[in-house]
């Protein structure tokens, strides 16, 4: 089972993340999500563990606990859909003049 963690601090890394769910089983994968332009973590992450079980008694025992100065919240995982994430446009068709220099009529 695939579980979301929000409110991570944002000092966490993968290992803590694995380390803080060992106890409730084997671990697929932990992953605490980066931004991509600062490096930075974004406070939350995914563990996914081999145990269907175990991953629910892990969502139990730890949605609402506190983890590093922070209260978590920890729920199983749902899948993306399309609609999730919102569609870029490129086609720089974004109204308005565009920006930049404009040339002063008289």
């Amino acid at each position: 089972m695939n579980i979301f963690i929000a409110g991570l601090s944002y000092s966490i890394n993968d290992n803590d993340l694995r380390d803080l769910f060992t106890e409730y089983g084997e671990i697929s994968s932990a992953k605490v999500i980066m931004d991509r332009a600062t490096g930075r973590s974004k406070g939350y992450g995914f563990v996914e563990l081999a145990d269907d079980a175990s991953a629910q008694k892990a969502i139990e025992e730890l949605n609402g606990a506190e983890y590093d100065g922070r209260t978590i919240s920890v729920s199983e995982a749902r899948p993306r859909t399309e609609g999730d994430r919102p569609r870029r446009s490129f086609d720089n068709n974004r109204g308005g003049n565009g920006g930049g220099f404009r040339r002063r009529e008289y």
